[in-house]
């Protein structure tokens, strides 16, 4: 005997069961582009400026402070054989926290410049992935100046945990790689790319390479922070001496190694580029912008 009460099914769009399966993948994804396309039009971003960089990062203060408390317990004995990589890394922790001062910085610099612009609309708001490291910092930066600051954090199975000083309207998480990476690169008018590894290096070339097939629909500024990593990390000549790019595509990119130089590079580009002679109100970008 079988039970022939009536029931309504759920609707479609609340089957969880349906939206989480492959047949609805398709829905997902344009949720990943739809979703933050609204938040993006209610806070009134016109376009963005973007942080790249290490996640591994530490402020000056807490590297020390790390490097301290390793040091503390063997301060009469040496450290074992297998603390010794510990101790190298904290080291290097406090060599590399100039970067994170630094890119607070210049965040703090291009936040404080943007709102001085006169537009109804938000300017060159400081975009990150949304982590710790360089984008805690120029996330930090941009909030100390006053103004909105973007985290476009990923879902990953060590949970990358979204830094405290993202405005809470703008803190995305995404599932898909891709749609994170068309938001970076969608609204945003320049690059700012701090020493990193490996996911730096897809962020930098992915956006390299459609400037170079000129696939970018509008003048995105790549500034390169660092020469003596990125000389050390990166033989830009030798690819031109092999043949494999041309000389012009060595100004894609600008290198710059203090804040006030990348400042001064990237206020003088954006004015040319996206503001002209005399700063006005223009259509926002997102309604006009073909991704």
């Amino acid at each position: 005997m079988t039970d022939d009460t009536p029931f309504r099914s759920p609707l479609a769009y609340e089957n969880k069961k349906f939206l989480n399966s492959p047949d609805g993948r398709v829905l997902r994804v344009l949720s990943e582009y739809l979703e933050p396309l609204a938040r993006f039009r209610r806070e009134r971003i016109q376009d963005t400026v973007v942080f790249f960089g290490s996640a591994r990062f530490h402020s000056q203060s807490d590297a020390a402070d790390a490097l301290q408390l390793l040091e503390k317990p063997f301060s009469k004995t040496p450290a074992p054989p297998g603390e010794q990589e510990n101790f190298r890394l904290a080291q290097v922790a406090v060599e590399m926290a100039h970067y994170y001062e630094e890119a607070r910085q210049l965040a703090y610099m291009l936040t404080t410049w943007a709102l001085s612009l006169p537009s109804k609309r938000q300017r060159f708001v400081v975009t990150t992935g949304g982590g710790p490291g360089i984008m805690e910092a120029a996330n930090r930066g941009a909030r100390e100046a006053g103004g909105k600051t973007i985290g476009l954090n990923i879902n990953l199975p060590y949970e990358q945990m979204p830094n405290r000083y993202i405005t809470p309207e703008l803190n995305f998480e995404f599932h898909y790689f891709f749609m994170r990476k068309l938001w970076f690169a969608y609204l945003s008018k320049a690059l700012i790319v701090f020493p990193g590894g490996f996911g730096t290096f897809d962020e930098l070339f992915e956006i390299l390479t459609l400037a170079q097939t000129e696939k970018l629909a509008k003048k995105i500024a790549v500034v390169m922070y660092g020469r003596e990593y990125w000389n050390k990390i990166i033989n830009f000549q030798a690819l031109v001496d092999s043949g494999v790019i041309a000389r012009e595509d060595l100004d894609l990119f600008k290198m710059v190694d203090t804040p006030e130089e990348g400042f001064e590079y990237l206020k003088e580009n954006l004015t040319r580029h996206h503001l002209g002679p005399t700063p006005r109100e223009k259509e926002p970008e997102i309604a006009k912008t073909r991704p």
